[in-house]
């Protein structure tokens, strides 16, 4: 679906992957309903669209909340116009615990972000995309879906419980006008952690980690690979080259796989 004249309403725009998204999209001319927590974020998305800010369309909104994430799309509409596609950038990690440590508060909040989210919003959203004469649904997932990481279970468990959400409704759907696109980003240079108030352990990287953060994609790259997903309609998408490799390798070598993550991110654990 090329984006040009379109309406398309992103979650998580004030930040990370989402802001670079939104900005890519306004850059390829199309309309932007802008989701995040704070609206400082999405002012800040705003000012750096520059010309195009006049096309990006900020909503302060807590993606958890199901009432008002169903009020949206007439809300959406009446300032934008029909709403072409949805696309689920907003997500956090959780604190870098293992499972036996990791408080059901925790539990909550990653789980109603990471999956209920993006519910709440295709629940919302789709009814009407099923009247355009073309339209998409993209959900970002994560490397962390498919390659077990250590302190990070509960956090993959939400991305996998969403690769099937896609894939489901991608069946479901098969003989509308609405496309979907699951997206497995690796390692994004973005703030995440500090989004999602988690620090890390004990410190000190070990060199296999500081090798690894020194090959994170761009989140500008990210942004303009997720775009092109939307306009090649593409079913599902590598972010960065080692979201690719490691995709590879659990197929081929699952044990060396989760081996090689554990021996790499054991530290972090504290």
């Amino acid at each position: 679906m090329k984006v040009q004249g379109k309406v398309l309403v992103v979650t998580g725009a004030g930040n990370g992957m989402g802001r670079e998204v939104s900005l890519e999209l306004l850059r390829r001319g199309a309309k932007v309903a802008g989701l995040d927590l704070k609206h400082e974020f999405l002012e800040e998305t705003k000012k750096l669209a520059g010309d195009n800010a006049k096309n990006f369309f900020a909503f302060d909104v807590n993606i958890t909340d199901r009432t008002r994430v169903a009020s949206l799309p007439a809300e959406i509409e009446a300032q934008l116009g029909k709403i072409d596609a949805l696309v689920n950038v907003a997500g956090i990690i959780q604190p870098f615990v293992k499972i036996n440590e990791l408080d059901f508060e925790h539990i909550d909040r990653v789980m109603n972000v990471n999956f209920f989210g993006p519910i709440n919003m295709i629940k919302a959203f789709l009814p009407g995309l099923l009247t355009r004469p073309e339209a998409h649904i993209l959900n970002v997932s994560s490397m962390g879906s498919y390659a077990p990481v250590p302190g990070q279970t509960l956090y993959g468990s939400t991305k996998a419980a969403l690769n099937m959400l896609t894939e489901g409704l991608r069946s479901e759907l098969k003989d509308t006008k609405v496309s979907l696109t699951l997206v497995w980003p690796g390692a994004i240079g973005t703030n995440i952690s500090a989004n999602s108030g988690v620090t890390f352990g004990s410190g000190e990287l070990t060199e296999a980690q500081k090798k690894a953060a020194a090959r994170v994609t761009a989140p500008a790259a990210a942004g303009k690979m997720i775009v092109d997903a939307i306009e090649s309609n593409a079913r599902r998408v590598y972010v960065g080259s080692d979201a690719k490799m490691m995709g590879n390798l659990i197929r081929l070598a699952p044990d060396f796989a989760a081996n090689l993550i554990y021996k790499n991110m054991k530290s972090l654990l504290g």
